[in-house]
């Protein structure tokens, strides 16, 4: 099988290192050439729950040189997730398997768009890894990394590829309902996602303290509320109690999007309580809380992208 990874970020480079490690071709695919160049002569780098480790990966920024691919394996951010679907089309062959493991609502539709719906698997991952520098990450925690087809089917290339991602030591597992494990992360990225980035406070600490504890209950309700609507039943049964649980078990993790802010890069924020805000409007359901929460990003995101 010929896996390709597109995007050289934290959870990018901890698949690539870990899919390196078996018979499979693997590339890494990164759009930026000197940054493509730094990790093809350096490899990846690892530290963290699964030990201090290195290994070199195929890397390369042209598509044209890895030829078609079997799997890929989209890790980008979602605002990237247009422009990437129309450069991996030299990478596609008919029986081509296109594996989104991002953040948000969205990109199951974005890529079907364009590289066609029989092609995308949708995915999440309780997989913990933070960006240390180019190619090299912490393993922040282990988890199941889920993945399914919107229609609910289960081809043979996905058995395929749960046995690949199992050997190489994730534990891997396939859904008849990636619909409803999208939302539920979803869910837990409103409550947290934006709330921790506008207050630079870690998981944890976001319930500690009264008042981001409430915004954090209000986000979550209006999201519910939205899932509801859609008929879309999520894996628990109480939303706030699974997202402060989620708090606890993360307590000293640093969200993505926190990570961004903290590096004035753009965040996901139209992908997650951007969701909400536009699903609240088409339903004709109040959001105020997550239009809150969308708005203060967006300030803290332009006060420094005009600026650069």
């Amino acid at each position: 099988m010929k896996i390709v990874i597109v995007g050289p970020g934290a959870m990018g480079c901890l698949f690539a290192a870990f899919l390196s490690k078996s018979k499979e071709e693997v590339w890494l695919l990164d759009k930026n050439n000197e940054r493509a160049a730094k990790i093809k002569e350096s490899g990846i780098s690892l530290e963290g729950e699964s030990g201090t480790w290195q290994i070199k990966t195929k890397t390369t920024s042209n598509p044209q040189e890895i030829g078609q691919a079997d799997l890929i394996l989209i890790c980008v951010k979602s605002f990237n997730t247009k422009l990437t679907a129309e450069e991996i089309k030299p990478l596609l062959n008919p029986d081509t398997k296109i594996l989104t493991l991002q953040n948000g609502i969205g990109n199951v539709e974005i890529i079907s768009e364009i590289a066609g719906e029989e092609r995308v698997i949708a995915g999440v991952t309780s997989e913990g890894a933070t960006l240390i520098d180019t190619g090299k990450i912490r393993h922040a925690g282990r988890g199941e990394t889920i993945i399914g087809a919107i229609d609910g089917k289960t081809p043979v290339q996905m058995r395929a590829i749960r046995e690949v991602f199992n050997k190489v030591g994730f534990d891997c597992k396939m859904s008849r309902d990636i619909k409803s494990l999208l939302w539920s992360k979803l869910i837990i990225n409103v409550g947290i996602n934006a709330l921790s980035a506008i207050t630079r406070l870690s998981n944890g600490r976001l319930i500690e303290h009264e008042g981001t504890r409430r915004i954090l209950r209000s986000a979550v309700t209006e999201a519910a509320r939205i899932a509801k609507r859609k008929r879309i039943k999520l894996i628990f049964d109480d939303p706030l109690a699974k997202v402060e649980a989620v708090c606890e078990g993360t307590q000293n993790n640093l969200s993505s999007m926190l990570q961004d802010i903290l590096r004035k890069k753009r965040t996901e924020i139209d992908f997650i309580n951007g969701v909400i805000v536009r699903l609240g409007q088409e339903l004709g359901i109040d959001v105020p809380t997550n239009k809150f929460l969308l708005d203060l990003v967006k300030t803290i995101e332009s006060s420094y992208l005009q600026s650069v």
